[in-house]
């Protein structure tokens, strides 16, 4: 189990710093004609800015062993701003809310397993 919740952070954790970094590169104006609701740039900017950080708090703290209790409070913020996104993308079409379900579901895997099945112990 251990390892399976490792494998998953590792991935969110990439896929975050990607989505994240992205906020920044992309013009704001090409963000929100892909999305199906206008959303002011700051707040972009800012959902970019948790989710790198969340990236670093899925891998991190449980890496360095220090305060790895951290780890699945960072997955349950990542989860709840994927929560947000699924239900922003669910005005586009159901089908397109798939991905974001997806990782909120991973998200609150890792954030049980993280907490209750396989915590990662301090030094």
């Amino acid at each position: 189990m251990n390892i399976l919740l490792w494998i998953i952070q590792v991935l969110l954790a990439l896929l975050f710093i990607f989505a994240g970094s992205m906020k920044f590169v992309m013009p704001v104006e090409e963000m929100n004609r892909q999305a199906p609701v206008v959303l002011p740039g700051l707040f972009l900017h800012f959902i970019g800015v948790c989710e790198i950080l969340g990236a670093l708090g899925l891998i991190l703290p449980a890496l360095l062993r220090i305060k790895p209790g951290l780890t699945p409070l960072a997955a349950t913020g990542l989860a709840i701003i994927t929560l947000g996104a699924t239900v922003i993308t669910m005005k586009g079409g159901v089908a397109m809310a798939v991905v974001p379900l997806v990782v909120c579901l991973l998200s609150i895997f890792v954030a049980y397993g993280r907490w209750r099945v396989a915590p990662v112990h301090e030094k």
